[in-house]
């Protein structure tokens, strides 16, 4: 480390810094010297310190001020002081916030390079556990993906490949596979780690109040804004900030994201003044876009915005080799929150669990074993319950107006399709409109693609 270490001396008497830096140079330390503060605060934005050795009076900056900037500006670097005579009540203050020593003048060679091996020493060792940590989380992040089969590998693998840019990802899969997870981990895993991880669900805000929550309001901009609130898009500069259920915003809030994307500026509602926000976007939706944009419902340019990389998450029938994992996982976070010696899961109990057909995914499966070691009196999960499926509102209306169809195994998709939209027409007398809101779909949708059910 002492070949490397970069010593930033910052004094205003030359002499001074001439001869430390021939001493701190003869062992093999690379001397950067600046006279002022300000030059220091220069070095310290544009080179990587290990650290610096600075006098307490300067002539624009005294010492405790420059060592709260250039801590705020590096945290990693270490700072050692320099005093004079009678000064050294304001060293001690130093070292309060945060300085590691502090030598005295006249500066003995000695003495200079044993605090500055020390101080160096600690720097390294500090460093060195920080990315010791920064390594274990980031397998954390990617182990909160739990899984081994080929598709989740697949995910894992993509995730490590983007989460160090700043392109715009789109996470898609069914609801309960793990969207949030992986944006947290592309989060954590970016640069922008130690910058804010803000979340917004679309579906969840009025479509009247969205906008105001991601750009923010000045006060007066409507009844009851008593104060300026600032957005999300605010709060996550420099950060993250997803948008959940991306697919549920209005297209005529589309249109204000797409030039936020666009161009970098928003304005407050009900404001004038421009506001540039860094921020990274992730998206994420359980929904089909392609056809959501073939319906009018979603802008195909902001699609091709947010969509620079994709990620799909694959639901959980389609990775079953998981199950195990995924169960003795849930197991193991339940057993320890709810404090129960529940440690183990029965081979018949794990068939039950390998036979479900899991709607829910992942979230159900999490679920399932959270009641099972609620409800366990052994140290063995020994059988599972599985919450029913809720039925459609169309099967509902059908059944209890005693008008049901059959479909054999095996029908087509398309043919199933036009068989229960041809049914749903007939039980309500040939209303379209009413069919088509029976069956939750836009009323477009009904006489573009099934107006010719009859021929």
């Amino acid at each position: 480390m002492s070949e490397r270490a970069h010593i930033l001396l910052v004094d205003d008497d030359e002499r001074l810094r001439n001869a430390a830096g021939k001493v701190l140079a003869a062992e093999a330390y690379r001397v950067l010297s600046a006279a002022t503060g300000q030059e220091a605060l220069e070095i310290l934005k544009q080179r990587t310190v290990a650290l610096m050795v600075c006098d307490l009076r300067l002539p624009d900056l005294d010492g405790i001020s420059l060592l709260k900037q250039a801590r705020a500006l590096r945290p990693e670097v270490e700072v050692v002081m320099i005093t004079g005579h009678g000064s050294v009540e304001k060293a001690v203050a130093a070292m309060r916030l945060g300085a590691y020593d502090f030598i005295e003048k006249p500066l003995d060679s000695t003495a200079l390079l044993k605090t500055v091996a020390k101080a160096v020493e600690k720097q390294r060792l500090t460093s060195e556990n920080q990315r010791l940590r920064r390594q274990l989380q980031q397998r954390r992040d990617v182990e909160a993906l739990v899984g081994d089969s080929p598709p989740m590998q697949a995910v894992k693998h993509l995730v490590r490949q983007i989460a160090s840019t700043d392109v715009n990802v789109l996470i898609q899969g069914e609801s309960g596979t793990g969207k949030e997870i992986v944006a947290d981990a592309l989060h954590n895993l970016s640069d922008r780690r130690d910058q804010p991880l803000v979340k917004i669900s679309c579906a969840a805000i009025p479509e009247t109040l969205l906008e105001s929550e991601l750009f923010g309001y000045e006060r007066g901009a409507f009844t009851n804004a008593a104060a300026a609130k600032p957005g999300k898009f605010e709060l996550a500069d420099g950060g993250t900030l997803l948008l959940d259920e991306i697919a549920e915003m209005s297209p005529q809030l589309q249109a204000k994201l797409l030039r936020v994307l666009q161009d970098g500026c928003f304005q407050r509602l009900g404001g004038t003044k421009e506001i540039r926000s860094n921020v990274r976007l992730l998206c994420a939706t359980h929904a089909d876009i392609p056809k959501a944009i073939e319906e009018g419902r979603f802008r195909h340019d902001l699609y091709y915005r947010i969509n620079t990389v994709q990620i799909v998450l694959p639901p959980l029938r389609e990775r079953r080799e998981d199950i195990p994992l995924l169960a003795s996982h849930f197991l193991q976070i339940h057993a320890a929150a709810m404090d129960r010696s529940v440690r183990a899961i029965a081979p018949d109990a794990l068939d039950q669990l390998m036979a479900h057909t899991w709607p829910g995914n992942v979230r159900e499966l999490d679920h399932v074993i959270q009641r099972a070691v609620a409800l366990a009196n052994t140290d063995t999960v020994n059988s599972f319950t599985f919450a029913p499926t809720a039925p459609s509102t169309a099967t509902t209306t059908l059944a209890r107006n005693g008008s049901n169809i059959s479909i054999a195994i095996g029908t087509s998709v398309d043919e199933a399709t036009r068989r229960l939209v041809r049914a749903t027409i007939e039980h309500c007398a040939g209303n379209k409109l009413k069919a088509a809101r029976l069956l939750g779909i836009p009323p477009r949708t009904m006489y573009r693609h099934f107006s010719n059910l009859d021929e």
